[in-house]
């Protein structure tokens, strides 16, 4: 079903204030929620924060005071919806299970993304960066059985597999080789420009998790598993935060945030209750992008119809990725970064990075392996009956 958002008129923004009764969303059941609620949950989440955070961004670096009120109030509305979207996610799930539901995210948003990406450049920017998240969902994954005693297979639900990618020690590079090149937003379709946004917000959202709730683990593996994951994360926030193009102004940026994930939700959501909140949010999402696209002829002197689809993409959709998954575990395993390129052969620069980061010790990451081995004999898995297996990991010499 076509749907141009231009055509739409949401709910007016004074209409939008929510009380706390309103707010008081009820969270779901770890135990019986579709995963793919979660995940999407979980994305939204990280929408919302980078709406926010770009507002206030934008508000910074702006000089006229009614434009500031004028964000100001839009933002608190964001504000409201970012809490009720992530006060969704139940108390009750340990900060690890989180993580491993965060990874889920991360590996099947971006897999998706990376199929449906028209740009070559920018297909091979996710499907790089996707195999890595693979890896973090099976060392987290390792961790959990190892720390809970419980398994992934209970949160991603046999939707995702759990087993290796690109090792995680290997996706410590030199800063400078995170750096892509970005995309020419005269030429490059708006299907792209919504895909940078969506799984940059997401990194984004990751780094910040892991910034936050790192030093709340007690045990000293876990402490460290996911410091180190956390500063990967931050090289994959540079990695897709570079795919876009500087040359966007403000106001384009600020079109570009509204109403895409919203609509692509509404159309798969399974819960009936969670899917009455993205209908509401995007009837306020709506009402936003005609603020914007106002704010852009007035202050850009363009139409918002010269940056915009003239209707919304294919809905965004959460679905296995698991062959998809196998055959890029089977063709990109060993490539690394140099430069804005990749290829297959370590540089200078990168034993130089891994030698420095590492010192000669094995990584967190590998840690948590062996300490699996020594205590129960093996490494935990997730694959699917019938499909064949994935090749074993060859470590880089």
């Amino acid at each position: 079903m076509t749907f141009n958002p231009l055509e739409q008129r949401g709910i007016p923004l004074d209409r939008q204030l929510r009380n706390w009764r309103e707010l008081n969303v009820e969270p779901i059941d770890p135990d019986h929620a579709d995963p793919y609620t979660r995940c999407r949950i979980i994305t939204m989440n990280g929408i919302e924060v980078e709406a926010i955070l770009f507002s206030h961004q934008m508000a910074r670096h702006c000089p006229d005071p009614e434009i500031k009120r004028q964000l100001a109030h839009v933002r608190y509305i964001e504000a409201q919806r970012q809490k009720a979207v992530n006060w969704l996610l139940p108390g009750v799930s340990s900060v690890l299970e989180t993580t491993i539901a965060y990874e889920q995210v991360a590996v099947d948003l971006t897999a998706w993304v990376a199929r449906t990406e028209p740009d070559p450049y920018l297909k091979q920017a996710y499907q790089f960066g996707v195999l890595e998240d693979f890896d973090h969902l099976y060392r987290y994954a390792d961790l959990y059985e190892m720390i809970e005693h419980r398994k992934a297979e209970s949160i991603v639900d046999r939707l995702t597999e759990v087993m290796p990618g690109r090792p995680t020690p290997m996706h410590h590079r030199h800063p400078v080789d995170n750096v892509r090149d970005p995309y020419d937003r005269t030429r490059t379709d708006p299907l792209s420009k919504l895909h940078a946004l969506t799984i940059m917000s997401a990194e984004q959202q990751t780094m910040n998790f892991y910034m936050y709730v790192g030093p709340t683990y007690m045990e000293p593996i876990a402490r460290q598993l996911c410091q180190e994951i956390g500063l990967i994360e931050e090289e994959h926030v540079t990695h897709y935060e570079s795919l876009v193009d500087p040359g966007e102004t403000l106001w384009e940026q600020l079109v570009n945030h509204e109403c895409y994930l919203y609509h692509s939700f509404v159309e798969q959501e399974s819960d009936p209750r969670v899917k009455a909140l993205w209908e509401l949010h995007l009837n306020m999402e709506l009402e936003h992008l005609h603020i914007a696209c106002e704010l852009m002829r007035r202050h850009d002197g363009r139409e918002p119809q010269e940056v915009l689809a003239p209707e919304l993409p294919n809905v965004l959709t959460f679905e296995p990725n698991k062959q998809y998954l196998r055959e890029l575990i089977a063709e990109q395993l060993d490539l690394t970064t140099l430069g804005a390129g990749y290829v297959r052969e370590a540089h200078e620069r990168f034993e130089r990075m891994q030698q420095e980061i590492h010192g000669g010790e094995p990584a967190p990451s590998d840690r948590v392996l062996q300490r699996q081995h020594d205590e129960v004999g093996r490494e935990y898995r997730v694959e699917t009956e019938g499909e064949h297996p994935v090749p074993r990991l060859r470590e880089r010499v």
